[in-house]
């Protein structure tokens, strides 16, 4: 079983960039697709980006970019020109299924999360 830690999270002003990282334990994580997600207080989670067939939000495109390294077993977020409204927690997520997805519930396995805060 693949357990997912999320890091690279932390204070941003607007307009900076971070790469966030999710780092899997285990020998299957490339059998997995990965996605990301973030939520906001007081909002629901949504989606961010998803490797496998790779998609983004409309939100993200052209300044986000999902990637992964399986010889390390980590995916990444590349995260530019973020905006204060983009203040979240986001996570990571794996799924058996190969070609990603942008719905959360297809996902089985989620990291805990790492605090993304964008200062105006």
């Amino acid at each position: 079983q693949v357990q997912l830690v999320e890091s690279g999270g932390g204070l941003v002003q607007a307009g900076g960039s971070l790469r966030l990282s999710c780092a899997a334990s285990g020998r299957t994580f490339s059998r997995y697709s990965m996605g990301w997600f973030r939520q906001a207080p007081g909002k629901e989670r949504e989606f961010v980006a998803s490797g496998g067939i790779t998609r983004y939000a409309d939100s993200v495109k052209g300044r986000f970019t999902i990637s992964r390294d399986n010889a390390n077993n980590t995916a990444y977020l590349q995260m530019n020109t973020l905006k204060p409204a983009e203040t979240a927690v986001y996570y990571c997520a794996a799924r058996t299924n190969l070609y990603g997805s942008s719905v959360a519930s297809e996902y089985d396995l989620w990291g805990q999360g790492t605090q993304v805060t964008v200062s105006s």
